[in-house]
């Protein structure tokens, strides 16, 4: 019990936040969608109630994969917050497409609603706890970059470093994104609907942010099934190469490969050195490239093999996509 303790500990904190934060929104929405019948409210209820789900197995999903290797999975569990975002993406989809149905059949039998006050309070408050989510998330995002952030203009600068972001990150800041957004849109149309009586503006609305939900679970999928399947971060693949490249100690480098598995790094290296060291010189220069790639951020594993110059050059210092060539060449 202790150690899901700990690992809840060490779950991602936005994920909490924003699952927290729209259970609270999604219950104030529901009860304004149940007093006035507004279907813009509706989009953002079910919005809401989308959100708050995925974010919590979001959290559970980022807890879970810092478990430790056992000798059943001695890979580690890294890849489990990309099956959740994946499993959760599900649940946006389904409420996206309920949200855009419920749009059309307004557009198609506008009505009126009343309660303009209650939607606008609602809605206001709403935007109100999002942005501050979306805030939250935005520095976020500056902590997996590795980057200072920049008090309230974080957010826009955000957008820079939001690939750097880890994936739980990366889906509760898109989300409160176009929570955020779909709120505001949200609010506008009731103002429309009341004082232009253009009421078909609440199933427009509904559309809007039907469409934006989607959009984050396409783009949500494709990222978290690439990391699911075992992605190359070729980023830091040319960053340790040239690390090794500038070792003394190291001839020639034959094979790197850098796989990014939900939060984590793992690093495989083939490298060449002098055929005339020792090898307890060897052994040394390993543990001295071990210590310094595990410190590079998000690197969890190294495994490193030294082994005698061959007088065949692999590595040209040009770019990192040979060493991605000779990974396929080589054998297991």
């Amino acid at each position: 019990m202790t150690n899901w303790i700990q690992l809840l500990k060490d779950g991602n904190k936005p994920a909490l936040l924003a699952a927290i934060v729209n259970v609270i929104i999604a219950a104030l929405k529901a009860g304004a969608f149940f007093l006035t019948g507004n279907v813009a409210m509706f989009a953002e209820m079910m919005h809401s109630i989308g959100d708050a789900a995925n974010q919590l197995f979001v959290y559970v999903g980022s807890a879970l994969s810092k478990k430790a290797p056992t000798p059943k999975y001695p890979n580690g569990f890294g890849r489990i917050v990309n099956l959740v975002c994946l499993g959760a993406v599900l649940i946006v989809a389904i409420l996206s497409y309920e949200t855009i149905v419920g749009g059309i059949h307004h557009i198609l039998h506008p009505s009126e609603s009343g309660g303009l006050w209650i939607n606008l309070g609602v809605l206001g408050i709403g935007i109100v706890l999002e942005s501050f989510v979306l805030y939250k998330a935005s520095k976020e995002v500056f902590h997996d970059a590795g980057v200072e952030h920049a008090g309230l203009s974080s957010f826009p600068k955000s957008f820079a470093y939001l690939k750097k972001a880890k994936p739980p990150t990366k889906l509760v800041f898109m989300e409160d994104l176009v929570a955020t957004s779909g709120g505001i849109i949200a609010f506008v149309a009731v103002l429309l609907a009341h004082f232009f009586g253009w009421f078909a503006a609440e199933g427009v609305a509904s559309i809007i942010i039907g469409v934006m939900m989607f959009y984050v679970v396409g783009k949500v999928f494709l990222e978290n099934a690439r990391g699911a399947i075992g992605e190359t971060d070729e980023e830091m693949l040319a960053h340790i190469a040239h690390l090794l490249a500038e070792d003394p100690d190291i001839v020639d480098i034959q094979r790197v490969e850098v796989v990014k598995e939900g939060e984590f790094l793992h690093v495989e290296i083939i490298a060449e050195v002098a055929t005339s060291n020792t090898v307890e010189y060897v052994l040394k220069v390993k543990d001295r490239l071990l210590t310094n790639i595990l410190i590079q951020k998000g690197i969890q594993d190294v495994i490193i093999s030294l082994v005698g110059d061959d007088g065949v050059k692999s590595w040209t210092g040009e770019n990192s996509s040979n060493l991605i060539e000779n990974r396929m060449k080589l054998p297991e």
